[in-house]
């Protein structure tokens, strides 16, 4: 039995006792298993860093805490969550039985993980017994000291909610406005607005103004509030008035700091701010600009800050890439990935525009480099699912996507992707079931149903595929394939000049070779003769 109650440990208390049973013996058996995992294994017990050496390290793990810049994404605990899974399948003896008390009062990352575990270990290897009671535990008594070692530690993995919680412990045990405390206080707004609490953040950032007159804490108050407007979560909410002007203030403050060093950094930060809000607005070229003078100042921190430098030339690649400059966003994103080498974000991003130019193996490399950077991301299996299906390899894709939704089941994009997929290999009834799923998760989406529509069709269900498509057309009228599609539905059901109308509006929308096919087929059956042979010479 263990006990799930996140205090006093924190987050990854379940796991922890798992792995301390679980490695020891792992690494007796399979040593490659438990280096396979060491990112996994690490992060959620750093007490078997003496047994379990670390293989993957990221530059942040090297940098002093002035130069961490980056805190991973809510996602990340998803992704240790299927690599501890994985690994503790293929460790576990089968058959055992694992029981968590004080399930209630886990952390979050321990339950996203007894959720993965339950989801994608068969009964018959390990059977998992939760119970939501336990022992009661004391109040939290660790000092700001000991507090702050969690925190850190949380921030660095990604912890949010943990960082959050702990975080107000450490604000109100230290003086407010003071260095200690404002450490908790920048971390803990950070925290909310990663996870979308975007009013408590607000708040917090407030209450450092209230309480604080140094000029560098305005200015990261003064900065994250600015982001709060720039990324809100619900992009109707986002409002880049407000964050202009709270990021025109941070760059006010951050241009007349005393220190040349720390100026030059914290200027160069906010100028990055203020090119997302470019970006938003869509001025691409002064986005660019201003970029460019925040890389132009990072060349006075000299070997400092390579994270900071690292996302600059990744954010310049970006824009390059939207304004057409691909060699130079290439060169770009090889010299952020130069930085850090175990940083798998911008593998991604490079192989995406590498598949777009063309050049798959290359971009298939970057791909599968991801990979092998760190714990399961479906991004990755979902990029080379894409590829694999433009090179006509479908059982490989099927196989890449399929594994994405066994990784998160909630990618709509996957199911999205699988089910047209899986129609086109007139595998229907998967396809159906995979639009059912995806319905569920975003009803009335105009692609699946596309798809819906599609199958419908095949069965010869012509009322139901035109209900699918009538609505696919209806919210998204440029979408190709619904206009495609409805017109092999008005074909099939003998509207002949219905078909060619939504197949036309269809190759306007999007020229391709099995529209001009389907369209011949519906001109040669009005008598177009000579319309329908110039389509044929189109399709091929």
């Amino acid at each position: 039995m263990i006990d799930g109650h996140r205090r006093p440990r924190g987050p990854y208390t379940v796991a922890a006792a798992l792995l301390r049973h679980l490695v020891p013996v792992a690494l007796e058996r399979s040593g490659d298993l438990v280096a396979a995992h060491d990112i996994e294994i690490l992060a959620a017990a750093p007490e078997l860093s003496g047994l379990v050496p670390a293989t993957r390290v990221t530059i942040d793990a090297s940098l002093p805490d002035d130069e961490r810049i980056l805190v991973p994404a809510p996602r990340r605990t998803l992704r240790l969550a299927n690599g501890l899974t994985e690994f503790v399948r293929d460790a576990v003896p089968a058959g055992c039985a694992l029981a968590v008390c004080n399930v209630a009062a886990a952390d979050p990352t321990d339950t996203e993980l007894l959720d993965v575990m339950t989801r994608r270990i068969p009964p018959a290897t390990l059977t998992v017994m939760l119970y939501s009671d336990g022992p009661e535990h004391p109040l939290d008594t660790r000092d700001a000291d000991e507090l702050w070692a969690v925190v850190d530690r949380c921030v660095r993995e990604g912890f949010l909610h943990a960082v959050v919680e702990l975080g107000e412990h450490g604000m109100a045990r230290t003086e407010p406005g003071g260095r200690r405390w404002w450490r908790f206080a920048q971390r803990t707004a950070t925290a909310l607005g990663g996870l979308g609490r975007v009013e408590e953040a607000r708040a917090l950032w407030d209450r450092v103004r209230g309480v604080s007159q140094d000029p560098a804490m305005h200015a990261a108050s003064a900065y994250g509030t600015a982001m709060l407007d720039a990324r809100h979560p619900d992009p109707a909410r986002r409002d880049l008035v407000r964050a202009r002007a709270w990021i025109n203030e941070a760059i006010a403050i951050s241009g007349i700091l005393p220190e040349p060093l720390e100026r030059a950094f914290k200027l160069g930060f906010d100028r990055n701010g203020l090119a997302l809000i470019e970006l938003r607005q869509g001025r691409l070229d002064a986005a660019l600009a201003l970029v460019e003078s925040a890389i132009e100042l990072a060349g006075e921190l000299g070997e400092r800050h390579p994270q900071h430098r690292m996302v600059l030339l990744a954010n310049r690649a970006q824009l390059l890439v939207a304004l057409g400059g691909t060699k130079e966003a290439l060169e770009d994103y090889t010299a952020a990935i130069a930085l850090d080498p175990a940083f798998p974000d911008y593998y991604l991003e490079r192989g995406n525009l590498l598949f777009r130019l063309g050049l798959h193996e290359e971009a298939l490399a970057d791909f599968e480099r991801a990979m092998r950077a760190g714990p399961p991301l479906p991004e990755a299996y979902y990029n080379r699912a894409e590829l694999l299906t433009e090179r006509g390899e479908a059982d490989e894709a099927l196989a890449d996507l399929g594994r994405v939704i066994e990784l998160d089941p909630s990618f709509l994009d996957a199911y999205i992707n699988r089910a047209g997929l899986l129609a086109s290999v007139e595998r229907d009834e998967e396809a159906r079931a995979d639009v059912t799923t995806g319905l569920a998760l975003a009803p009335g989406n105009p692609h699946l149903l596309t798809v819906l529509g599609q199958v419908e069709t095949a069965a010869g269900r012509f009322a139901e595929a035109e209900a699918a498509l009538d609505e696919a057309v209806g919210s998204a009228p440029r979408l190709a394939a619904a206009w495609g599609n409805r017109g092999v539905l008005r074909y099939s059901s003998g509207d002949l000049e219905g078909a060619v109308e939504d197949l036309t509006r269809a190759i306007d929308l999007q020229p391709q070779g099995d529209l001009y096919a389907n369209r011949a087929v519906a001109l040669r059956a009005l008598g177009r003769d000579a319309e329908a042979e110039a389509d044929e010479h189109r399709a091929t």
